[in-house]
C-alpha cells in the first residue's frame, strides 16, 4: 500500500468542500419576481422590457438583446436597474451583470416573460 503525504491530505478535504456556493456569485436561474441572492446584493428581476434575441433556429444578422428592469437590494438601500444581457451595471462597490435568459427564443414560437429564467454574477464587494 502506498502511503499519502499528509500535506496532500488537506487539500484533497478542501477540494471535496468546494462544490458549495456557486463561483463568482452567480444565482439563478430565477423567475421575474423572484429573489436571487448574487454573492452581495439580492436581484429581483420586475419587468421584461425587451428581448429581441435572435431565435434559436433561424440565423439572423443581429443577435438581438435582452433588457430587464430588476431591484437590486443590499443592507439598507435598494435601487431600480436597467440590465441589458451582457453588460456589468455599476452598483454599490461593484458591478453586477445579467449573463443568462432561458429559454431560447424559437421562431414562429412566442415565449411569456413569465416563462422565462434570468440568472446574475456580482463581480466586487471585496
Amino acid at each position: 500500500m502506498k502511503a499519502v503525504p499528509l500535506l496532500l491530505v488537506p487539500l484533497g478535504l478542501l477540494a471535496g468542500c468546494a462544490g458549495g456556493a456557486p463561483p463568482h456569485g452567480i444565482e439563478g436561474p430565477v423567475a421575474l419576481g423572484q429573489l436571487a441572492y448574487a454573492g452581495g446584493p439580492r436581484v429581483r428581476p420586475d419587468r421584461l422590457i425587451e428581448d429581441s434575441r435572435c431565435p434559436a433556429d433561424t440565423q439572423c444578422i443581429w443577435a438581438g438583446r435582452v433588457v430587464l428592469r430588476a431591484t437590486v437590494f443590499g443592507g439598507n438601500w435598494r435601487k431600480q436597474v436597467d440590465l441589458t444581457l451582457g453588460t456589468p451595471v455599476q452598483v454599490a462597490d461593484g458591478s453586477l451583470t445579467l449573463v443568462a435568459v432561458s429559454p431560447e427564443r424559437k421562431a414562429g414560437a412566442p415565449t411569456s416573460p413569465h416563462a422565462l429564467r434570468f440568472t446574475f454574477a456580482f463581480q466586487g464587494g471585496l
